[in-house]
């Protein structure tokens, strides 16, 4: 992947010696058609093309957003209530992440998002110990996570 990005940027470049033209929108313009030279060449590489976890890496961004807004406004919801009914409790997550790196990033989405915390990894790295604010149900905010987080960091780790 860094191959082919690296490549790009030297189509880029090559682009804009060409056209003898130093400008931002001649190096747009070369970085889109060596973006498309590559495009056309990827059954050659062995590796998937890079815009396919580019993209994946956008969706998790955006969905780590959407899930923080909506987290923030459930934690705002319960706090202006002027009677707390919340059910705080700790859950343990187990997960199919394998790499430190995967995992690291799952507990840092699940402690950036409002009302949820982790607490520790197990020694095998198989289970993550998490701490709610409100936990209605352990198993759906088990597979809420799984459905969203993980099948997204998914995405972008794994070919």
């Amino acid at each position: 992947m860094a191959l082919q990005i690296l490549l790009n940027f030297i189509l880029a470049f090559v682009w804009m010696f060409l056209n003898n033209e130093w400008s931002v929108v001649q190096f747009i313009v070369g970085f889109l058609v060596g973006l498309i030279c590559l495009m056309l060449l990827r059954r050659f590489w062995t590796y998937e093309f890079y815009l396919y976890r580019v993209w994946a890496l956008m969706k998790l961004f955006l969905l780590f957003n959407k899930e923080l807004l909506h987290s923030s406004l459930v934690v705002l919801k319960q706090i202006l209530q002027p009677k707390l009914a919340i059910q705080p409790g700790i859950f343990a997550y187990e997960t199919e992440l394998k790499s430190d790196w995967e995992i690291t990033l799952l507990a840092c989405l699940i402690c950036l998002t409002p009302g949820t915390l982790t607490l520790d990894v197990s020694d095998d790295n198989r289970t993550l110990y998490i701490h709610a604010m409100d936990i209605q149900d352990a198993d759906l905010l088990s597979r809420q996570i799984k459905c969203t987080f993980e099948k997204a960091i998914m995405e972008v780790t794994r070919t």
